[in-house]
């Protein structure tokens, strides 16, 4: 497939490629997938895009939910991101869910879909209290790269630039990227996939911008703590999930500026 010639995308995973922090559930939710589409459709009019992705997937929910439904599509480009609500849980297994992101890439590959994944930033520059995570993300990361070898998967690496770990590219919660954020990925995936246009400009800094003292600092890993840690801890000890009753936002293949149009490709599902 010649570069910039992708008729069919479609992009799996959790609430990255759903696209939290960039819009909300009111004005409506765009991200780094729809953000790589406009890049895809700016050389190919004629693309069609589908969005699987549901919030608080894990990685075996992602291959047992979605890899059926976007074969089904046929495409012929596919984004793989999923894992980081499995390293967020006490019970974590590398090996499986390197495993079942391996399953995806070889079946999307095995049927003519070229591929494209990233790798994560170090978790405790974003966010200091989750500093027990950083080796869960960096040998999370060298799975991804082998898998992604084997199978002839492009890489994204998100995960070994700098730039990737500025706040300001992250939102309040600090797990989901922000609008500048989720553009900046959507530029790594086009260089990533090599479209014609690409560079590597997205990992160049932002301004450099005040540093907060420690006393700040401290203050905001409380606040942060508080708003959204807790929650998130709360959601899991009652066995809840962000993505309960939600579903797809976008499961038929469409052109990238087409509105969904019916209570299925809303991401919510309809009242009984």
């Amino acid at each position: 497939m010649p570069s910039g010639a992708y008729l069919r995308y479609v992009a799996l995973g959790d609430s990255q490629t759903e696209g939290l922090g960039d819009g909300d559930d009111t004005v409506g939710l765009r991200g780094f997938a729809d953000r790589f589409a406009e890049h895809l459709a700016a050389l190919e009019p004629a693309l069609q895009y589908a969005n699987l992705a549901v919030r608080g997937r894990t990685a075996g929910q992602v291959r047992t939910q979605q890899l059926g439904p976007a074969l089904a599509l046929r495409p012929d480009l596919a984004t793989v991101v999923a894992g980081v609500n499995d390293l967020l849980r006490p019970r974590y297994d590398a090996a499986e869910v390197a495993g079942h992101l391996e399953e995806m890439f070889a079946a999307l590959t095995d049927a003519g879909t070229h591929v494209v994944t990233l790798t994560f930033p170090d978790i405790a520059k974003i966010a200091p209290l989750a500093r027990p995570l950083r080796s869960r993300v960096s040998d999370l990361n060298t799975r991804i790269r082998a898998a992604a070898t084997r199978h002839g998967v492009a890489v994204a690496e998100t995960g070994r630039q700098a730039v990737t770990t500025d706040p300001r590219l992250w939102t309040a919660d600090r797990l989901h990227a922000s609008a500048l954020g989720h553009e900046r990925i959507a530029a790594a995936l086009a260089q990533a996939v090599h479209l014609p246009g690409s560079d590597d400009a997205w990992t160049l800094p932002l301004p450099p911008q005040r540093v907060p003292s420690r006393r700040q600092a401290a203050g905001a890993e409380l606040r942060w703590a508080a708003a959204h840690l807790g929650p998130w801890l709360g959601r899991r000890l009652r066995g809840r999930s962000s993505g309960d009753a939600r579903t797809a936002k976008r499961p038929r293949l469409l052109p990238v500026h087409a509105t969904p149009d019916s209570a299925a490709d809303t991401g919510r599902r309809p009242t009984p």
